[in-house]
Parts: structure tokens; C-alpha cells; sequence
């Protein structure tokens, strides 16, 4: 039973494996994914955001291949943060700063229970198809589960993993032009952000930050 469980569940998950950064598909597409910064568009004049939205449809029309935006939410941990406080009210000396830092804590607790404090983090997803295949059509179809006879071995994996690289780059480029900082994720950040999409009750663990 544990066997033919595991196996659906094998079936499920459309991805073959994460080598060198990138995520290989059943299919035998290949995809890298980045992680990018956010603006804040509401705080910018009138004329800075038609700069910006002009910018990006600049960057948009420049592209001859698709790309995927990926927003991932996540409940805010604060556990570590009330650590901290507590280290800091262990180190006061004051008994009036004592009593202030214990009160805040105990707001800072009643407020996250009653109110769910979130965090977001924005991805980008490139794909490279080795093989010519329809990606239209948003999330389920760039992870779609159909297998293909197409194995990729090292020496055409590494072409097919510098012409994605070379996607990525460009969409590195086009993106800072407008404020927007990336970072490809690593292979360890992947199987963490394929982890949490696949088990989304589960809120272990960091997600991965542009520093």
C-alpha cells in the first residue's frame, strides 16, 4: 500500500530532477527561476510610474521567449524576533525597561494570533524547451506532468543550461532598469520553494531573500 502511494505521488510532482541550478521537468524541459525584489508603485508620482510601466513593457516586447510570475505567500514567522526581545529584556537593567519590553512582546503575540502577518516572495520563472512544446497557457502548463522520450545527457544538458543562462541574464538586465533586483535560486532554495508549493500547510523553514 505504502509503495503504491508513493508512487502516485512520484507521478504527481511533474519534476525529474534539480541539478546545477536549474529544474528539469518529465517532459524534458528545463527551467531557471529567479528571485526578485519588489518597488513600491503607490509611492511613486504619476510621472515615475508611467516611467516604469513604460520600462517594463520595454523589457516585455524585448523578449522572444515566455516568462512566468510566481508571488509565494507565506505566514511571517516571529518567533525568532520575540527571541531577541527576550534577550533584551534578560539583558536590561531597568526595571521600567523590563516591564515596556514585556508588554510589547505580549502585544506583539496577541496581534500576529488574532491578525495573520504574511510574507511575500515574487519569482520568475524561465523555461527553455529543448523540444518544441506548448507553454502557453500559465503555471499548469509550463509544469505540465507528460513525459517525453527526450533525456537530456551532460553534454546537452550543459548547452541547454548556458542558453537558459543566457535568459536569465537578459531578464537580470531588463529587470534592473527598472528598480528590480534578481537572484537565480540555488539548487537548495529550489527543492525548498518546490517543497512548500507541493506542502503549502507546512511553514517550516526560511525562504529565500535577496540580501
Amino acid at each position: 500500500m505504502a509503495n503504491k502511494f508513493q508512487a502516485a505521488t512520484q507521478d504527481f510532482v511533474p519534476i525529474r530532477d534539480i541539478k546545477e541550478n536549474v529544474v528539469i521537468l518529465k517532459d524534458g524541459r528545463m527551467c531557471s527561476i529567479l528571485l526578485a525584489s519588489s518597488i513600491n508603485f503607490a509611492l511613486k508620482s504619476s510621472d515615475e510610474q508611467r516611467a516604469v510601466l513604460a520600462q517594463f513593457q520595454s523589457f516585455l516586447n524585448t523578449l522572444d521567449f515566455s516568462l512566468q510570475f510566481y508571488i509565494q505567500s507565506r505566514r511571517l514567522d516571529i518567533s525568532p524576533y520575540i527571541a531577541q526581545l527576550e534577550a533584551r529584556e534578560n539583558a536590561q537593567d531597568n526595571d521600567l525597561m523590563k516591564i515596556q519590553v514585556r508588554e510589547y512582546m505580549q502585544f506583539i503575540r496577541t496581534f500576529t494570533t488574532e491578525v495573520d502577518i504574511m510574507s511575500k516572495n515574487f519569482f520568475i520563472v524561465i523555461p527553455y524547451s529543448p523540444v518544441p512544446v506548448n507553454i502557453s497557457g500559465g503555471f499548469g502548463k509550463i509544469f505540465s506532468s507528460k513525459k517525453s522520450k527526450e533525456m537530456h545527457d551532460d553534454k546537452k544538458f550543459e548547452e541547454y543550461r548556458i542558453q537558459l543562462e543566457q535568459r536569465a541574464t537578459l531578464v537580470e538586465q531588463g529587470l534592473i532598469r527598472i528598480g528590480v533586483r534578481t537572484v537565480p535560486l540555488q539548487n537548495e532554495e529550489l527543492v525548498e520553494l518546490f517543497y512548500h508549493i507541493f506542502n503549502p500547510s507546512d511553514t517550516t523553514g526560511d525562504a529565500p531573500r535577496i540580501n
